[in-house]
């Protein structure tokens, strides 16, 4: 069964449709935040679909093989995808983009455990 207006069936979490270019906030198996809108990976560098924990959080972060910032990002998968500020007109690498308030949303919201089901 899913979230009412979402693609996902996790009750406390992140929720992306990539399709759609949505992403969504769950918590209490309801949606807490969102639709927000997003950007994720592009040819050669798609953003995994399947179900992720939250792993770490780092505020200030920065990506070396891209030389980019990558402010407020949330982890869910050890070879380096997250959701964070981001341009939302260009494709990723694989991370999520999102907004400045999204990202610092997500960032607080989010807590290492809890799940992301990114969704086609």
């Amino acid at each position: 069964m899913t979230v009412e207006g979402t693609p996902c069936d996790i009750t406390e979490g992140a929720c992306v449709r990539l399709s759609t270019n949505e992403s969504w906030l769950i918590s209490g198996g309801r949606v807490e935040y969102g639709p927000v809108p997003i950007t994720s990976g592009r040819p050669g560098y798609e953003t995994p679909t399947g179900y992720f924990p939250v792993l770490h959080k780092v505020k200030d972060e920065w990506s070396r093989p891209y030389n980019a910032p990558m402010p407020y990002s949330t982890y869910f998968t050890n070879y380096g995808i997250a959701f964070h500020e981001g341009s939302l007109t260009d494709e990723s690498h694989g991370c999520v983009h999102l907004s400045m308030d999204a990202a610092t949303t997500y960032f607080e919201s989010l807590q290492s455990g809890e799940q992301v089901q990114v969704v086609a």
